[in-house]
């Protein structure tokens, strides 16, 4: 089972030179640190970091909460950008983490980070100004958000309904050619042959079924289904055309993978949507959890094997959880002491499984839940 150690910063130090993820997941396990990424970026070894994959905050006001907006300005007045409006200080504070990351990657090593439709712009403007390369953007689709838009007369709104968040894929500069690069930190290509699907090369689109989806159909609505509808018919209904579901897809998070491991934390009350449900108690109240799946993929796309990945907006632990799976080393750093628990209990339930979902032969855990499995429509194969 991989170990995990939590660490707090004294407040108003920085440790230079420290070690980020010499720690295996084996017997020192993942190391998960307490901290504002900012400030704890400063003191990881530069150089050292394989890969990022990280959900950073999108800077679109949540629910209200600070974190998604009054924070982000904070912080950039705190390193001298006062004065800015909110999409001026996401953008700078982009740069500012931006920056860290770049400090402690490899040359050659590629950062994920999700984002925005609204503030995407801004999130990889930040990262370029940092020194980052952007090399592409991958979207994720879905079919599950809800339309945050107050209804007028005549049916008009003034937002649609979200059915993707786009994925800055970015890199540190190569140091050389790329062959020179990966030969000597093993880093600057991405692992294309260990991320196909149905034995194709990736794209850079990602699907994700409806939570409605059953074994053997699609529920209405879903995207890969209606993607893979709208394709039968070829072009003009004569040219066949390949399944867009060929990509790599994935359901959203059900309440089992949420809670996973933490059934002996505290409950807390969640409901991320106020306007259409009454919420409920959860043991993982994290707000925006990504798919483990889906996580997976992103890392496997990203990490060499056996490289580290870092998480500088670590949450309730996905990308560690999916680093450990991956057998990759892990490196996370979560500003909310809350959370760190959470991480560290979902990371050592999901620890017992290998990289192809096998018990690892050291480990005594409960395997995870198992969830439904889902297919494309009928006639489709199973991915």
């Amino acid at each position: 089972m991989a170990a995990t150690r939590n660490e707090r910063r004294p407040a108003g130090k920085r440790r230079r030179g420290a070690v980020c993820g010499r720690a295996s997941t084996g017997a020192r396990g993942p190391r998960l640190i307490q901290g504002d990424c900012i400030e704890v970026l400063s003191g990881l070894e530069e150089g050292s970091v394989d890969a990022v994959v990280c959900d950073p905050p999108y800077a679109i006001g949540w629910q209200n909460e600070s974190w998604d907006a009054g924070a982000i300005r904070e912080a950039a007045a705190r390193h001298g950008h006062g004065r800015l409006s909110k999409p001026e200080a996401f953008e700078v504070w982009c740069s500012l983490w931006g920056a860290g990351c770049l400090r402690a990657m490899k040359p050659g090593a590629f950062l994920l980070a999700f984002g925005s439709p609204r503030t995407y712009h801004r999130l990889a403007a930040g990262l370029e100004d940092a020194g980052l390369e952007i090399r592409d953007t991958l979207m994720w689709l879905y079919s599950s958000g809800m339309a945050k838009s107050r209804r007028y007369p005549d049916g008009r709104r003034t937002a649609l309904k979200p059915v993707l968040e786009p994925i800055v894929l970015a890199r540190r500069p190569l140091d050389g050619t790329t062959e020179e690069t990966i030969a000597v930190h093993g880093t600057g290509a991405l692992e294309a042959e260990a991320c196909r699907v149905e034995g194709r090369l990736p794209g850079n689109g990602l699907i994700s079924h409806d939570p409605g989806c059953a074994e053997g159909s699609c529920a209405p609505g879903c995207a890969v289904g209606l993607l893979d509808v709208a394709a039968e018919g070829g072009e003009g209904g004569t040219v066949p055309q390949l399944a867009p579901s060929r990509f790599l897809y994935c359901p959203k998070p059900t309440r089992a993978e949420r809670d996973a491991g933490c059934e002996d934390l505290p409950e807390t009350f969640l409901n991320l949507l106020p306007n259409a449900s009454r919420g409920g108690m959860v043991t993982n109240p994290h707000p925006t959890l990504k798919p483990i799946d889906l996580m997976r993929w992103l890392v496997r796309l990203a990490c060499p094997g056996g490289g580290l990945v870092l998480d500088p907006f670590m949450g309730s632990g996905t990308t560690g959880v999916a680093a450990t799976l991956e057998d990759r080393r892990f490196c996370g750093i979560e500003i909310d002491k809350n959370y760190l628990g959470i991480a560290a209990a979902r990371i050592r339930h999901w620890g017992g499984l290998g990289a192809n979902g096998s018990p690892c032969a050291a480990s005594s855990s409960a395997r995870p839940p198992r969830t439904r499995s889902r297919r494309a429509p009928a006639g489709q194969p199973r991915r």
